[in-house]
């Protein structure tokens, strides 16, 4: 691998090809089905047998369960639990992908360190959230850029900052996820790359391998931790913008 970001490659498995459209079967397909099959996995086999003393497993899941169900009742209120499976769904896919992709020697591949899919799932969120918005309130909705209180004088500068604001939000929410998935991957490719340059030297330069490998160990903790934490992000972002759909200011 000559360059840290040819990770990020999608590269065919299978070649499919319909009416001159290239619907291949890619690594980053498998990587999306791998996660989907993990999620399945976890939550089903979890939740197989409740017990009123749960194990590890069905610990697990509860636990998962009970974190989103808070966050969506702190952040959107009891009008928002009728969204917590879409916000449970949205944490898991998100937290599994960026787990799955940390995994070496498997061919695994962070298909959230695309902007092409974190932005899809953020337009889908934002769509997603417009028409709640729209559902609950109307076209009373429209009043959510005009900021309450603030003189009729400046609402000609303020509206625009509002909405230029609101529609920013796919972007950051994109943008967000895919620059923390990529930026951690490159510095592990990078630090991986010194550790095999110098340990071809041979000698002392093979001794001196021991500190970007030791950086490489502590980077990779840091990197489960940001995995975990963008997903929590992405999630809590959500539910923020759900709130304001339900209860606008």
């Amino acid at each position: 691998m000559a360059s840290p970001l040819e990770q990020f490659t999608v590269k065919p498995w299978v070649q499919i090809d319909v009416a001159g459209y290239d619907i291949s079967f890619t690594n980053s397909s498998a990587a999306m089905l791998a996660t989907l099959a993990v999620i399945t996995i976890f939550v089903t086999f979890g939740m197989r047998k409740t017990a009123l003393v749960p194990d590890r497993w069905q610990s697990g899941v509860e636990m998962c369960y009970e974190f989103i169900a808070k966050m969506l009742g702190d952040t959107a209120g009891p009008d928002g639990r009728k969204y917590f499976p879409f916000i449970f769904t949205l944490f898991m896919f998100v937290l599994a992908a960026n787990l799955i992709g940390m995994v070496p020697w498997l061919h695994s591949f962070t298909f959230t360190s695309h902007i092409a899919v974190t932005f899809a799932m953020a337009t889908f969120v934002f769509i997603g959230v417009t028409l709640i918005g729209f559902i609950t309130h109307g076209f009373k909705f429209l009043s959510f850029f005009v900021p309450h209180g603030a003189p009729w004088y400046l609402l000609i500068l303020l509206i625009p900052i509002e909405i230029i604001s609101y529609l920013s939000r796919p972007i950051s929410l994109s943008v967000r996820l895919f620059a923390n998935m990529v930026a951690g991957h490159t510095m592990l490719k990078v630090f991986g790359g010194f550790v095999v340059s110098l340990g071809a030297l041979g000698g002392v330069f093979a001794v001196s391998a021991f500190l970007p490998f030791a950086f490489i160990v502590a980077l990779t903790g840091l990197e489960l931790l940001v995995a975990c934490l963008q997903a929590y992000v992405f999630a809590m972002l959500t539910c923020l913008y759900l709130n304001d759909a339900l209860h606008m200011h």
